[in-house]
């Protein structure tokens, strides 16, 4: 199945925001915004950027909804491939799965245990055990965000792998839309379940249990589903040919759809009823809006280069980076904005290059000790 190189430049956008959010709400905890200075044009101009960029950075969070989505499509698109040449043998796809998922996590728990300059705010104790296993949802308020917050997202992505053949199977049989109106009807009514009928603590809903977060990841497989029958549209000077869904995502469209609609989606935190709905039309539209950039980005040769390979080990850098930027935000705030947004660039570039060097070498040592088997994509 042929990369498709937009995909790791908005993996790497995405992994970038969400290391941009951890650093500035560390950073900026306690920090509130200046007046608005309307004397001039140019007090006014400063005051609405400065406005900008604090609502902005603080949407960080909702790039997980975006990572949700991409891993479908991902997942769905390299699935469909291997079923093309006949059955996919579960079997298998469960072993490279693991062996994609669960080494690379070990190494991010034992570089947590032994480098300096990470934030240690609870104890080692007992709980690594069940850290290590990814069941992080097991007496959950004790353990979804032990020693590295991050980790919660690999226990909902074991979740989603585990159901993953039902989900492919049922995408197959009714078809892409079909299958995603079934998968958000059954996902939202599990939300309001949990949320208003019978209340649970808020980290279920959160990923807990996967099933919550089932509208994003449906719509992404049903995304590589109509990605996969292309419709020779447009002239496209990379390949010649791009799909409809390609055309509204990368050419403006999807971008403009996602600004326009972000407000609206927003407007969902505000009552019990809609939150059902909240994380479904956050992560759209920071989707929408992640993958327009990418679009963008994709156009500049060098720039698209340097995020598509941060994108491709974005799982590296997703799994170190929390400790690092908490340790390194609680010792510099508060700064000035742009010394702030000088020194995440310098961060996140180190942090990238360390997450790459610790995936590339656990994947290599992987593939050396079992030759056999080809680790899956993420």
């Amino acid at each position: 199945m042929k990369r498709l190189p937009w995909i790791d430049v908005s993996k790497g956008l995405a992994i970038l925001f969400v290391v941009y959010f951890h650093f500035f709400r560390t950073v900026f905890e306690h920090y509130q915004l200046p007046p608005a200075d309307w004397s001039g044009l140019a007090a006014s101009a400063m005051s609405i950027l400065r406005a900008g960029w604090w609502q902005i950075s603080g949407l960080g969070f909702h790039a997980v909804g975006a990572f949700i989505i991409l891993s479908g499509w991902t997942l769905m698109q390299s699935t469909m491939h291997r079923a093309e040449s006949g059955s996919v043998a579960w079997g298998a796809w469960y072993g490279a799965r693991f062996v994609r998922l669960y080494p690379m996590y070990w190494v991010a728990h034992l570089v947590y245990l032994l480098s300096p300059f990470v934030a240690r705010l609870e104890p080692v104790d007992g709980r690594i055990i069940l850290s290590l296993l990814g069941l992080r949802f097991v007496n959950i308020e004790m353990n979804f965000m032990y020693l590295n917050a991050a980790w919660w997202y690999f226990s909902m992505l074991i979740q989603f792998y585990l159901i993953f053949p039902l989900l492919f199977w049922a995408a197959k049989r009714f078809g892409a839309s079909i299958f995603l109106l079934i998968a958000c009807a059954f996902g939202f009514l599990v939300r309001y379940l949990m949320l208003d009928v019978y209340p649970v603590h808020g980290l279920w809903t959160l990923g807990g249990f996967a099933v919550c977060r089932l509208p994003e990841f449906a719509l992404g497989m049903a995304l590589g589903m109509w990605h996969a029958r292309p419709v020779l549209s447009e002239r496209s000077e990379s390949n010649g040919s791009t799909s409809r869904v390609e055309w509204f995502l990368l050419r403006g469209p999807g971008l403009l759809a996602g600004v326009i609609l972000y407000p609206l989606a927003l407007k969902l935190y505000d009552n019990g009823i809609a939150y059902v709905f909240c994380d479904f039309g956050t992560g759209a539209c920071c989707f929408l809006a992640i993958v327009g950039v990418a679009g963008l980005i994709s156009r500049v040769a060098g720039l698209a280069k340097v995020i598509g390979l941060v994108g491709v080990y974005s799982y590296g850098l997703y799994l170190i980076h929390q400790p690092y930027v908490i340790w390194l935000g609680l010792r510099i705030r508060p700064q000035p904005i742009l010394i702030f947004l000088f020194i995440f660039l310098i961060t996140a570039a180190i942090l990238s290059a360390w997450g790459i060097v610790l995936e590339k070498t656990t994947n290599a040592l992987v593939n050396k000790l079992l030759p056999a088997r080809k680790t899956a994509r993420a």
